[in-house]
């Protein structure tokens, strides 16, 4: 009697723990979706690895006439360009790691749709490259602050905090904005100007002082203000978000990773019809 093994190809277990190590196990093919992305982010450009300094730059300078010499805005004794730029650093990382997620399936349909693989990798193989954004941008930042004067307060070891809560907050929802923007393409249209908005709700041209007293509660309903506020503490020496404001975006953070999961992965069987 000839017995038969029978493979079974689906979309996996619905545990968590099984679907890390599911990743886990397809941890090479993450590695390569990342350097592609490198190659990618910077092949036929004519200034390269400068695009990263320049663009946190120019809205820093942009920020910095507007918010620091006509609107005089507080920087808890900063200059403003630092102070913006110090934020702008974690925000951009944040924007750009869920900008990237979210269109992340729609840009390899041809994978999506002939190989098995965990699909939750492709939305997480955006962090390699936009990682690597974050550290030229932060060495670049070191050397301008240097150039002022101001030396890096002795808070870094703060900042893998700051980027580890960006990078949950981010892939969170980029998992639903992914899963959405196959069923819905107006999901990628509709995400600049939610971030854009987000932008301007979060404390990265001002500081939690220039709020009014009766709306810090909303203020810091945002669970990006404390991360961005840590990320200027670690950076300046700024006034540190409390702990409790740092629980709050914690526990947001991992609210938000395991709801964007869900809906994930509720849609997943259906992405190879619809994408």
């Amino acid at each position: 009697m000839i017995s038969r093994v029978v493979v079974r190809i689906g979309t996996g277990s619905r545990t968590p723990f099984r679907t890390a190590r599911e990743i886990w196990h397809y941890r090479d093919l993450f590695w390569a979706l990342g350097a592609r992305d490198l190659r990618l982010r910077y092949r036929q450009t004519f200034l390269g690895v400068a695009w990263v300094v320049l663009q946190p730059l120019v809205a820093a300078g942009i920020f910095a006439f507007v918010f620091g010499r006509i609107a005089r805005v507080s920087t808890d004794g900063q200059p403003y360009l630092l102070f913006s730029l110090a934020a702008l650093t974690g925000w951009n990382y944040f924007a750009n790691v869920l900008t990237r997620a979210s269109t992340s399936l729609i840009q390899n349909p041809q994978l999506v749709t002939r190989v098995y693989f965990p699909r939750l990798i492709l939305p997480i193989a955006v962090v390699p490259a936009v990682l690597v954004d974050l550290i030229v941008t932060t060495i670049a930042f070191v050397g301008i602050a240097l150039a002022q004067g101001r030396a890096p307060s002795g808070n870094l070891f703060a900042l893998p905090l700051a980027v580890l809560l960006f990078t949950v907050l981010a892939l969170g929802a980029g998992f639903a904005a992914a899963a959405l923007a196959v069923r819905y393409r107006d999901v990628q249209y509709l995400l600049p100007v939610a971030i854009q908005m987000a932008l301007y709700a979060s404390p990265v041209a001002y500081s939690a002082f220039a709020v009014p007293a009766e709306w810090l509660a909303v203020y810091y309903a945002n669970p990006l203000a404390a991360p961005i506020e840590l990320m200027r503490w670690s950076l300046l020496g700024t006034p540190a978000p409390t702990f409790n404001h740092l629980a709050y975006s914690v526990a947001a953070a991992l609210t938000l990773w395991l709801t964007g999961s869900w809906i994930f992965r509720r849609i997943e069987r259906s992405f190879a019809d619809e994408i």
